[in-house]
Order: structure tokens, then C-alpha cells, then sequence
């Protein structure tokens, strides 16, 4: 027998059992947090829990500052979901609480259908995972009250910011957003 008709089976079989994969693939959703009312046939999950773990001035010079930041997710759920950025803003509430004076984002999207070497993280069900980063400042004449402050022992933060997420699986779900505040 010819090879190619071998091929074309193999193809048609593989497309058929991919096809039904995502034809049938269980359909889960985020619960929403101000209404837990049931949708039949959909598996409800619970949303990630975000903490501020630590937040520290690690070295202060007369032009530049060091902060460093950590924050614990948590997955309560038994599956598995996809953390594909964190974005922050940091204030020090003594110096202003509207004046934000870092910020940044860990992780990155995807931004095209297959991307290959994403900086995203999976973070398996009933475990946690922590996102760390150095905050570099530069210093000014313009800011001499927040210089001050940052060389005080007793500095008040305000964290600000959110968390996209995924579940696990492309035939499951949507991107998920959840807020966060913290004040330390």
C-alpha cells in the first residue's frame, strides 16, 4: 500500500480526537466574588489569594534607593492555573498617598498565538508561589521629604495593583483579573 494513505489516516484520526478534546473539555469559570449563584454545568472555581510578604529599603545612598518586595500567590483550587503578570504600584503614604513612587510588573503576556519563552508561571493547585523584585529609585534635589523618609526606620506603604491569570487549560476559562491593596 501507498505510504501517503497512511499519513492521511493518521492526520484525520489525530484531528478528529484533538477536535473532540475540545469540543468536550470541561468548562470552569472564576466564582464571582458579590454573586455565588450556580450555572449548571459549569465548575465554579475560587479566585487566587494575593499577600504582601515583605517590603524592605535594602540600601540607601544619597542618589539611590534600593526597595525590596515580595508577594505570596496562593491557589486554593485543586487544578492548576497560569499567572501571567502582576503589576504594582508602590506610595509611601507619610511622603504622599496619591503620589505613586515605583511601580512595575512581573511576569509578561503573550502577545501572539504561540509564544515561546513567556515569562509567566504556573502555579499548581493548593500551592503558593513568590514573586520577588528590587525596586532601583534614583534620587533628586526635587525630593528631599521622601529621601528623609526612606532613611526612617518606620516607613508606611500603600501597594496597589493586580493579577492576570489563566486557568490551566485553553479549552477552560478566561483571563482572570484580580485587585489587590495593601497597607504595611
Amino acid at each position: 500500500m501507498n505510504s501517503k494513505i497512511f499519513v492521511g489516516i493518521a492526520v484525520v484520526i489525530l484531528v478528529v480526537v484533538l477536535g473532540g478534546i475540545l469540543l468536550t473539555g470541561p468548562t470552569m469559570i472564576v466564582a464571582p466574588q458579590n454573586n455565588p449563584s450556580e450555572i449548571p454545568n459549569v465548575q465554579q472555581i475560587e479566585p487566587l489569594k494575593v499577600e504582601l510578604t515583605k517590603i524592605s529599603v535594602d540600601k540607601i545612598t544619597e542618589r539611590n534607593a534600593s526597595i525590596k518586595i515580595a508577594f505570596t500567590i496562593s491557589n486554593p483550587n485543586p487544578r492548576a492555573v497560569i499567572v501571567q503578570t502582576m503589576d504594582y504600584q508602590l506610595f509611601e503614604s507619610d511622603y504622599s498617598d496619591s503620589v505613586q513612587i515605583a511601580g512595575g510588573e512581573i511576569g509578561s503576556r503573550p502577545e501572539g498565538m504561540v509564544e515561546f519563552g513567556s515569562d509567566y508561571y504556573v502555579l499548581l493547585g493548593n500551592n503558593s508561589i513568590i514573586l520577588k523584585e528590587t525596586i532601583a529609585l534614583k534620587g533628586s534635589e526635587n525630593t528631599p521629604e521622601l529621601w528623609e523618609t526612606l532613611r526612617s526606620d518606620d516607613q508606611t506603604w500603600r501597594v496597589t495593583g493586580d493579577v492576570y491569570y489563566n486557568l490551566s487549560s485553553m479549552t477552560s476559562g478566561q483571563e482572570n483579573q484580580i485587585h489587590f491593596e495593601f497597607f504595611d
